[in-house]
């Protein structure tokens, strides 16, 4: 069974534009290498917004060399980019942007959920791409809750969506450009669940809410991340109240993480030539609405 390496937390919230109040709990500015091939991680909310007409989120932006994931729990975020690609989703959904060569996008809360305010929860993860393919092709894929395989986990101890990879033979509904698992769980408390992994990978379990015990006997709370060690192909989880969380499983890199803001290359020359081609209008502009 595999251990806990380290276990991480950041209870410090900042806001991300207007609209996005979230705690960072990782960065591949501090450990890269650990957890390779994910960049990031920001968790805004739990938080309740009022009604307003008011745009709230995160205007005009680039990104070059990654992708992000969204995965909203409540309220709605609407998403724009310079490919033409975008829509809305809402509570179970998740938007898989590929920014690779480079491109220009907005988030912003949904109108209805603005009209309306309400709970809000989502979480964003970066994930890397391999030098081969940072300079890709840009994309979008917005996939709704229903096209996400949903999987009971044995005993009754909750369920598994598979958002990404793949769970005892069930595909995740993402396209991936390396291998990679993102598993949404929920736990009931006093559950076990056995999770079988690659070997060698990296897997890191982010608890949203509840708590667990992971195999050996190490105590993960909530808004906290536990990174296993990369040997073994198994680990067991124990929830100690009913929980959330997601389980993140991906081959690491053997590559330089050279990062400059909205951009994560692989050298110095790159984010540089990144600035430039942004600076000239290379990775385009966001449509006007009509």
């Amino acid at each position: 069974m595999k251990k806990v390496s380290f276990v991480q937390s950041n209870n410090q919230r900042h806001w991300v534009g207007n609209g996005f109040p979230v705690r960072s709990v990782f960065s591949y500015n501090d450990r890269a290498a650990e957890f390779s091939p994910f960049l990031l991680l920001d968790y805004a909310g739990p938080a309740t917004f009022e009604p307003t007409t008011e745009r709230k989120g995160v205007g005009e932006h680039p990104h070059r060399g990654f992708e992000t994931v969204t995965i909203v729990y409540d309220g709605e975020v609407e998403h724009r980019d310079s490919t033409g690609g975008g829509g809305i989703i809402g509570p179970g959904d998740v938007q898989w942007m590929t920014a690779a060569g480079g491109l220009v996008h907005e988030e912003f809360h949904g109108p209805n959920f603005a009209k309306t305010g309400g709970a809000f929860e989502m979480a964003q993860l970066w994930v890397n791409l391999p030098a081969k393919h940072k300079l890709a092709e840009p994309g979008y894929q917005g996939i709704a809750n229903a096209q996400i395989p949903h999987v009971e986990l044995p005993d009754g101890a909750g369920s598994l969506r598979v958002i990404a990879g793949d769970y005892n033979g069930t595909r995740g509904a993402a396209r991936t450009f390396s291998p990679v698992n993102v598993w949404d769980v929920t736990l009931k408390a006093g559950s076990r669940a056995t999770f079988r992994v690659p070997d060698g990978y990296t897997t890191a379990v982010f608890v949203m809410r509840g708590g667990i015990a992971i195999a050996d006997g190490k105590t993960v709370g909530e808004a906290d991340i536990a990174v296993l060690e990369r040997s073994g192909d198994e680990f067991e989880i124990e929830a100690t109240a009913d929980t959330k969380l997601l389980i993140l499983n991906g081959e690491p890199f053997a590559e330089p993480v050279v990062g400059y803001g909205p951009f994560v290359m692989n050298s110095r020359r790159e984010i540089e030539q990144a600035i430039t081609d942004f600076q000239n209008g290379k990775m385009g502009r966001i449509a006007v609405h009509v």
